[in-house]
This record gives structure tokens, C-alpha cells and sequence, in this order.
């Protein structure tokens, strides 16, 4: 009795440590985040890539998130400026290219650098979107 009482308990033991407890790690990369751009098949059965960096569409939120984590303190949450000039038409004064280049090497007092990676790919699609 003793030992069927005892394989019992460890059997159950064994299921309810593999169904539960996975805990939160970081390990796993979550599924929202996709590696490569999200593609749409459009009417004439051609891909549509959305969000890719030939003109496809800019997440202007995540943008503009980044913007008020990173820039706001500077240039004002309002693009006004502040310590840092006015970004109210910067996407009409510079280019795309030109303003990946500020954010990444700094230009006058403004430090190169805080942001990188998605972070910045987004910021200044959005930057670049503000006429």
C-alpha cells in the first residue's frame, strides 16, 4: 500500500511540475516580434511588405514612444525644443539618412548614441515623418 501511495504521489508530482511553473524567462523571443517584415499578398497575388525600409509604413507609436523615452527631456515632448533646437519640421530640413546620422554620432552638444537597434530605425522614421 505503502508503495502505490508513493507512486501515486510521485506520478502526480511529475505531471504538475511539467504543466506548470515555467516562470517568465527571457530566453524565449516573443512572437509579436517577427524578424522579418510582415508581408500581405495583395490583389494581383503580389507581396506587400509592410514595414520594410523601401517606403514601407512606419510604426508612428513605437516611434514616438522612443522619442518621448529618449529625446523629449531636450527637444521638448512637442518637438518645441529646449536645450536641444526645435524638431517640429525636421523631416522636411533633413533626410532620413541625415537624421540616423545625428541620432547615431551626436552633433553639437547632443552626445551620439542613445539610441540604436529598433529603437532607432523607429525614431527616426517618425522624426522623419514630422513636417
Amino acid at each position: 500500500m505503502k508503495k502505490s501511495l508513493l507512486a501515486v504521489l510521485f506520478g502526480l508530482v511529475l505531471i504538475l511540475g511539467a504543466c506548470g511553473g515555467g516562470g517568465d524567462d527571457a530566453t524565449e523571443e516573443p512572437a509579436d516580434t517577427p524578424d522579418e517584415p510582415a508581408t500581405e499578398e495583395t490583389e494581383d497575388g503580389a507581396e506587400d511588405t509592410e514595414g520594410a525600409e523601401d517606403g514601407g509604413t512606419v510604426d508612428a507609436a513605437a516611434g514616438e514612444e522612443v522619442y518621448q523615452q529618449n529625446c523629449a527631456s531636450c527637444h521638448g515632448a512637442d518637438l518645441s525644443g529646449g536645450a536641444g533646437p526645435e524638431l517640429t519640421t525636421v523631416g522636411s530640413d533633413l533626410s532620413e539618412d541625415e537624421i540616423r546620422n545625428i541620432i547615431e554620432n551626436g552633433q553639437g552638444s547632443m552626445p551620439g548614441g542613445l539610441v540604436e537597434g529598433d529603437d532607432l530605425d523607429a525614431v527616426v522614421g517618425w522624426l522623419s515623418e514630422q513636417q
